[in-house]
């Protein structure tokens, strides 16, 4: 099949074909610029503010899903058999305003109106998930939009009082749901998209098999799946992508397979696709999970794009390390797998041949007697970068310690495991004093730097100190676990 050479999507209720399109296009510019929807805002350009939200319907074997994203972040391109709505497109019967912007103007929840949209938007795609919110949720669906002047008080009110103005089954995206669905069934032609603007250059690759074949072609491509980090290279540094690889649209890097030993992920699944699966297998992943970011950049933001980029303050890889995942890299027909802890070799650096992509994660299932913890240090505790981040897998047998994988990030030049600290453990009782006396061959595994988020000091201090949390934690004598039983 010839490839294509423009992009088709549905913006509201439009049908979008574009061929001249540069790798570095925004669905934010497009937005404001081109169409003049000027509801969406810019406020961070940087995927923290919420200011731009949008939803972004996709097919997923076969079913429409809308999720809210950025569009500061999101490129223009990567929205090829996509559905975009805006907050232009929402409208309530007989031409009232609509259920989700009429508690907002009851409980007072805009004062400057700025970020309004934005919070419009991220509650609009809740209440069509979840019509009646726990407070919880509602926090945890607000935690990429920022307000300034309002304060989150009368938004929280704004929030559980939606479905007191209707129900999402009389909502436009739910009656117009089988049309949409089958107009963005319509768009997927199965080709080879490659579009162009002067010098650049970005393709869509049909299938991995083709993505394999391009990135032979082209082993000097930027590969962008969800955008969460290449996207500040264009907002903030304005460097020059092209040609780009988009990774996003391929359903078979998206596959989760839970077997009897493992759990398979594709390198495409993002973090909100993967959040049901690796939590249920590994609960105490869930409050760490939802620290990771805000709920627009998990909706796009890709397990594999978080592991392939290498970045030393990095969420996933010390998780992952400590659970003992390992990848699959992959070479046009040629594959390899290597231990995740492998394929960080320096800073800035990783075990990718020109050419070859990450294709796959492989973790093992939960094992009996296992002891699991992730932490994330912050200064804020939502929507933050690490100061350091902390995972431990710690296997206990009749009060021994028999086996122990703890891993790092920030705390060196990339996700590390901390292999003195765990030989220090490894056939040791299991009580306090063993922890404590562990932690300190931290000393010998790490030799952290110091930045704006934290002195080299604190990173050491802070690390050995998650020892003693993570024992008092898991014996029950924590003050956590005081409370749990009070």
């Amino acid at each position: 099949m010839q490839p294509r050479h423009e992009i088709n999507f549905l913006l509201n209720e439009r049908d979008i074909s574009l061929s001249d399109v540069a790798a570095t296009d925004t669905l934010l510019d497009f937005l404001r610029i081109d169409r003049r929807l000027t509801g969406t805002k810019e406020g961070c350009a940087e995927g923290d503010c919420g200011a731009c939200t949008v939803l972004v319907g996709r097919l997923a074997n076969g079913v429409l899903c809308y999720e809210a994203v950025n569009a500061c972040i999101r490129l223009l391109a990567s929205l090829d058999g996509c559905h975009v709505v805006t907050v232009e497109h929402l409208s309530g019967t007989g031409g009232n305003l609509h259920p989700v912007q009429k508690a907002m103007v009851e409980f007072h929840g805009s004062q400057c109106g700025f970020c309004t949209p934005g919070i419009v938007m991220s509650l609009y795609a809740l209440w069509m998930q979840t019509p009646a919110p726990t407070e919880t949720e509602i926090e945890t669906a607000l935690q990429g939009n920022l307000c300034r002047c309002t304060g989150y008080a009368p938004i929280m009110r704004a929030a559980k009082a939606i479905s007191e103005n209707g129900a999402p089954a009389q909502d436009a995206l739910v009656l117009e749901r089988a049309r949409v669905t089958k107009r963005l069934a319509a768009l997927r032609d199965g080709a080879r998209v490659d579009v162009r603007k002067g010098n650049s250059r970005t393709i869509l690759p049909a299938d991995v098999d083709d993505l394999a074949h391009v990135l032979i072609e082209l082993p000097e491509a930027t590969m962008v799946a969800g955008a969460t980090d290449v996207g500040l290279w264009v907002t903030k540094f304005l460097k020059d992508i092209s040609p780009v690889v988009l990774l996003g649209h391929l359903s078979g890097l998206k596959r989760i397979d839970v077997q009897d030993e493992a759990l398979h992920l594709g390198a495409g699944v993002s973090y909100s696709d993967a959040d049901a699966v690796l939590c249920g297998e590994y609960p105490h992943l869930r409050s760490f999970w939802d620290r990771i970011a805000g709920w627009q950049i998990r909706n796009m933001g890709t397990i594999g794009g978080n592991i392939a980029n290498g970045s030393p303050i990095g969420d996933t890889p010390p998780v992952l390390i400590a659970l003992g995942a390992d990848i699959t890299l992959r070479r046009g027909d040629a594959r390899r797998v290597l231990p995740i802890e492998d394929f960080f070799i320096d800073y800035g650096k990783q075990d990718l041949a020109a050419g070859e992509f990450l294709e796959g994660i492989t973790i093992p299932r939960a094992s009996d007697g296992a002891l699991h913890a992730a932490y994330k240090i912050s200064k804020r505790r939502d929507e933050d970068i690490s100061s350091v981040c902390a995972a431990f897998n710690i296997t206990v047998k009749d009060q021994k310690i028999t086996q122990a994988r703890i891993a790092f990030g920030g705390m060196a030049a990339t996700p590390k495991r901390a292999s003195h600290a765990e030989d220090a453990l490894t056939g040791q009782a299991w009580r306090e004093e063993t922890l404590v006396a562990a932690a300190d061959a931290l000393a010998k595994d790490f030799s952290p730097l110091t930045d704006w988020r934290a002195s080299a000091a604190y990173r050491l201090k802070v690390s050995q100190n998650l020892f003693r949390r993570f024992y008092l934690e898991q014996s029950g004598t924590g003050a956590d676990a005081k409370l749990a039983r009070a």
